[in-house]
């Protein structure tokens, strides 16, 4: 299993990956990208089975990668990860695809409660 981690911070790529480890997701196989551009790129050409991303990025926010992945009829397994959390944004992921939404600060036990039935 292949899982995509989307944000223009490495500081908060790192602690996303460190928290996968911490919450047993650890024998999976974690890949980067600074940018919505990328991971756009990335899901293009491999085999990615979940997509963990940052909502503000500067090229392309979170939630328009994953609406342009709907447009192009592309399927996969997606959740929204920011600092912040109104009723609206979490709406609008939902609608775009977003199976699950954690906002920061997140513990090792909130990525296991919002992962485990994404990836069951």
């Amino acid at each position: 299993m292949k899982i995509l981690v989307v944000d223009d911070s490495k500081a908060m790529r790192m602690i996303v990956k460190r928290t996968l480890r911490q919450a047993g997701f650890d024998g999976f196989d974690v890949v980067e990208a600074e940018s919505a551009s990328q991971a756009l790129d990335i899901i293009a050409s491999d085999s990615i089975d979940l997509v963990l991303t940052d909502w503000n990025m500067p090229d392309m926010t979170g939630i328009e990668m994953l609406e342009h992945l709907n447009a192009e009829g592309v399927e996969i397994r997606a959740g929204m990860i920011t600092s912040r959390g109104s009723a609206d944004m979490r709406a609008r992921a939902q609608e775009a695809g977003a199976l699950f939404f954690l906002t920061k600060p997140f513990t090792a036990e909130l990525f296991r409660g919002a992962l485990e039935p994404v990836l069951a």
